[in-house]
């Protein structure tokens, strides 16, 4: 029998993470999904081919639910893959207003999915497959948001210069072990998704960024979901993944 290559993807019921599932999704791979919502159209792609596909339907704002639940997954694998990788994909955005004008709960539900869950589903990763002796990847899909500041934007920009710098000290981590994980947080450039919808859609009087939204979208100058998953997997598999903690696809 060939050898597996195991990848776990969040946030893989629409946009890019939705592309990423379905390119991950071949011969030699077994993929496990975790969204909020399955995705049926993948699942069928899965049958008629006849790949190992897996979708767990799963709210990341309770993260440590879901970390317990991938851990003990690992647990029981019984015939270790060639390769493990996790892609901590699924971000939300609370109301596009200014941090004032936010109530508690949105702060804390966008934070809880956007960081804690990253964190603690890679916590429980990399405690499952420490002892598998196979190469192991964390991708953190950042964004350019968590490098640069933005009004109405500071729960998402907090989260994401919180990723890029735990996974900073995560590649710390992991260096000083023998055979520690390759890790990264990659901003994927700016995609057509509904995240984008959302910021054109906002109220101008409360996000003076929404023109250049707009101007982008108008500009023809965001990627599609499929060309950016391409982008992105395709540096998962270059050899100088995890040479640099922190990276954009597009240099």
């Amino acid at each position: 029998m060939n050898p597996t290559h195991l990848f776990i993807l969040t946030g893989a019921s629409r946009g890019m993470g939705l592309a990423m599932a379905q390119q991950l999704l071949q011969a030699g791979h077994h993929l496990l999904c975790i969204s909020r919502q399955t995705n049926e159209a993948l699942a069928a792609q899965a049958r008629a081919a006849g790949l190992r596909l897996e979708q767990w339907s799963q709210d990341l704002a309770h993260s440590a639910q879901a970390a317990a639940r991938l851990q003990q997954w690992l647990a029981q694998i019984q015939v270790r893959p060639a390769s493990a990788t996790l892609i901590n994909n699924a971000g939300v955005i609370p109301a596009i207003a200014p941090l004032s004008a936010l109530a508690a709960d949105d702060v804390a539900g966008a934070l809880r999915v956007d960081l804690e869950a990253p964190m603690v589903l890679t916590a429980a990763f990399l405690a499952a497959t420490e002892s598998w002796g196979v190469p192991r990847k964390v991708l953190n899909i950042s964004s350019g948001l968590g490098r640069r500041p933005m009004a109405s934007q500071a729960v998402y920009c907090a989260a994401k210069a919180g990723m890029d710098h735990y996974t900073r000290c995560l590649a710390l981590e992991e260096a000083r072990k023998p055979a520690g994980a390759r890790v990264c947080a990659l901003a994927p450039g700016v995609i057509d998704t509904d995240m984008q919808l959302q910021l054109r859609g906002a109220d101008a009087a409360s996000f003076p960024d929404r023109a250049r939204f707009e101007q982008l979208k108008q500009g023809g100058q965001l990627d599609s979901p499929e060309v950016a998953a391409r982008k992105v997997l395709a540096y998962l598999h270059s050899p100088g993944f995890g040479s640099e903690p922190v990276a954009d696809v597009r240099g």
